[in-house]
């Protein structure tokens, strides 16, 4: 297909304050396969924390961007990230999810490679002659790894810009969730892993949505939080999230963020929570700590990472088929908090977040739903994104962060290099309707 094939695929209309997306885009494989080479290929994607690789010869595996990968640390301390596939027959290399070793070697034909990837293990290695280049067949790094605070990030697109570059205004955000536990951060030990049956996009949608809170979540909301003796009442409705809003934050990047509500922590170890706040006014001053401490977030960084702040937690996904994909989560809480206040952490991601959670099911259940209802798309073809497109001030249930990540979106679909404008600009919805051109 051509760039001018996906073109007519959102409808962006600033006059008129309307904004549609064609549902082929979450259901045709020609669109995946255009996501593939030009938004995964090309965008800078997380793939781990430095805290999983604590010692030399450590390694976690896990698959980014479509692609499996091998992520270790060598005997100097150094992170690499490599194609987790043996340059002999492509076997995949490692097989377990993490461990420690000097070599990492091939069970199939036992080729063997040092931590920097180098061919250190060739059996036989007399049946090959003069032109066989040993130096040349180490294991294939991945074009781009960088480190930003901890977070791993790589790109299959050499020319890709920094990270910090890439983040934009999104950097503040990051650090603003990051600096609760400051520098001393770590993925606890687990992951969530699951699938559902739905286009990948309609979770980016699902985690930036204050919208559907009310009505999706009422058994969380108004059965689980009385259940365990929290005053419900700030939380129910769609009033709920009074003082919150969306922001485009640049080149699909956005958020949902407000003042934080009461969590089921705010009775567990309030002494240490307390000091954990104070420490915050003494570190980074009052006005900066206020930001740190006193809102909640949840954060997208486009094109699949989310850090949800009031769950202290990162969730990545990524497409296998236009109606399937595979979710991994994960906690990254401080490392100095007492052993109490980390479990009381966990248990409250556990609660709501996941498979076994009281609300992801309900998540998954609604996306599922909106999959299986594009089988009518002939029919009914568009999908509304227009909510709050015309207010200079949007409210918290408006849908102004998931336009800027569709307007990426859709810049990319169509081979667009450079920064993308994903702004609202409900100015000119104003002067429209001034001159009576919505009429």
């Amino acid at each position: 297909m051509t760039d001018q094939d996906f073109s007519a695929h959102v409808v962006d209309d600033h006059e008129r304050g309307l904004f549609r997306v064609h549902r082929t885009s979450f259901t045709d494989p020609a669109v995946l396969e255009r996501e593939r080479r030009e938004i995964f290929d090309r965008c800078w994607l997380y793939a781990a924390h430095e805290s999983e690789l604590p010692k030399p010869g450590d390694y976690i595996t896990r698959k980014v961007g479509g692609r499996p990968l091998i992520l270790a640390r060598d005997q100097q301390g150094t992170i690499r990230a490599f194609l987790n596939t043996c340059t002999h027959r492509g076997n995949q290399l490692l097989r377990e999810k993490s461990g420690n070793t000097k070599v990492l070697s091939c069970f199939y034909h036992a080729w063997g490679f040092d931590l920097k990837g180098k061919l250190v293990g060739l059996p036989g290695d007399d049946a090959y002659t003069a032109h066989f280049e040993r130096d040349k067949m180490g294991l294939v790094p991945v074009p781009r790894l960088q480190s930003y605070r901890g977070m791993l990030f790589v790109s299959y697109d050499a020319g890709i810009v920094d990270l910090v570059t890439y983040f934009g205004p999104a950097r503040e955000i990051i650090d603003h969730m990051l600096d609760f536990g400051g520098d001393d951060v770590e993925i606890v030990p687990g992951a969530q892993s699951y699938s559902m049956r739905a286009n990948w996009k309609l979770l980016v949608e699902n985690s930036i949505d204050a919208y559907h809170a009310a009505s999706t979540h009422a058994r969380y909301l108004r059965e689980y939080l009385p259940d365990i003796g929290m005053d419900n009442s700030k939380w129910v409705g769609l009033k709920s999230f009074d003082g919150w809003r969306g922001v485009a934050l640049g080149n699909g990047h956005a958020m949902l963020e407000g003042p934080a509500l009461p969590t089921p922590l705010d009775g567990s170890a309030p002494e240490e929570l307390a000091r954990i706040r104070a420490d915050l006014d003494v570190k980074f001053g009052k006005e900066r700590a206020h930001r740190i401490a006193d809102y909640h977030r949840n954060l997208f960084i486009y094109p699949n990472l989310i850090l949800i702040s009031f769950w202290r937690t990162l969730r990545t996904f990524y497409p296998v088929s236009p109606d399937y994909m595979e979710v991994e989560a994960w906690g990254l809480l401080p490392r100095s908090e007492s052993d109490q206040l980390r479990h009381k952490r966990i248990e409250n991601f556990l609660s709501f977040l996941g498979p076994a959670g009281l609300a992801t099911p309900d998540d998954v259940s609604a996306l599922e739903g909106c999959q299986r209802g594009f089988e009518s798309l002939r029919e009914a073809p568009w999908s509304d994104i227009s909510r709050g497109m015309g207010r200079a001030q949007p409210l918290n249930t408006d849908e102004q962060q998931m336009r800027a990540f569709w307007r990426r979106w859709h810049a990319q679909l169509q081979g667009q290099r450079g920064d993308t404008d994903c702004n609202d600009h409900p100015e000119r919805v104003l002067a429209a309707a001034a001159t009576g051109v919505t009429a």
